[in-house]
C-alpha cells in the first residue's frame, strides 16, 4: 500500500473522531460508569483524568509535527531503528496511528462487553486491545526518535516530549495500571 501525508491525515481525520464517538456512545449506554474505573481508587481518578488531557495534548503535538510542521519528504525518510531505508516513513506512521486509533475506538465497547458477560477469555481481548495502543505509541516514539536523530526539522525534542506525554496514559495508566487493577 502506498501511503503519503494525505493518506495518514485522512486516516486520523476519520478514526480520531471515531474514538471520541465510541467513548460518548459507550458512556451513554452503561448505567454504572464507576465499573469502567475498575480497581482505580476514587482518590486517584482526577489525576488519571488529568493524565488523559496531557496525553491528548501529546498526541496533538505529534500529529501536528509529523503531518503539518515537518516537510513531507523528510517525514517519508523516517525509519525504525533496526532499518536503514530512505522511504516508507508515511507507511510506518500510518501503521502506528492505526494501532492507536482502531483499538482505542474499540476499548470501551470491549470493556463493557466484559463487564456484562465476564467470559474467561474476555479480559484477554481488552488487555490485548490496550497493548496494541501501547505498541502504537512505542512505534510513534521510534519515529520521533529517528526524526530527532536525523534532525528533520525544528521541535524534534518537543515531539519526543509529546510521545512521553501520550505514553503516561496509554502505557502506564491504561495498559499496565488499569489492566492490573481491573477486577477481572
Amino acid at each position: 500500500m502506498k501511503a503519503n501525508r494525505t493518506t495518514v491525515r485522512n486516516t486520523v481525520y476519520v478514526l480520531g473522531p471515531l474514538v471520541l464517538i465510541s467513548y460518548a456512545a459507550g458512556l451513554a449506554r452503561i448505567s454504572n460508569k464507576d465499573l469502567l474505573w475498575g480497581g482505580i481508587p476514587e482518590s486517584l481518578r482526577m489525576l488519571n483524568v488529568s493524565c488523559m488531557f496531557i496525553a491528548a495534548l501529546g498526541f496533538l503535538v505529534m500529529w501536528w509535527l509529523f503531518l503539518y510542521k515537518w516537510e513531507e519528504q523528510l517525514v517519508e525518510r523516517l525509519d525504525w531503528p533496526w532499518n536503514n531505508t530512505e522511504k516508507g516513513g508515511h507507511r510506518r506512521l500510518l501503521l502506528a496511528y492505526l494501532l492507536i486509533l482502531i483499538p482505542s475506538s474499540l476499548w470501551l465497547e470491549l470493556t463493557i462487553f466484559h463487564i456484562h458477560h465476564a467470559y474467561n477469555w474476555s479480559p484477554f481481548i481488552v488487555i490485548a486491545d490496550l497493548t496494541l495502543v501501547a505498541i502504537g505509541n512505542i512505534l510513534l516514539g521510534m519515529l520521533a526518535w529517528d526524526a530527532h536523530r536525523k534532525k528533520i526539522g525544528k521541535y524534534t525534542k518537543v515531539c519526543l516530549l509529546g510521545v512521553g506525554m501520550f505514553a503516561i496514559q496509554v502505557i502506564i495508566n491504561d495498559a499496565i495500571w488499569w489492566s492490573i487493577r481491573f477486577p477481572w
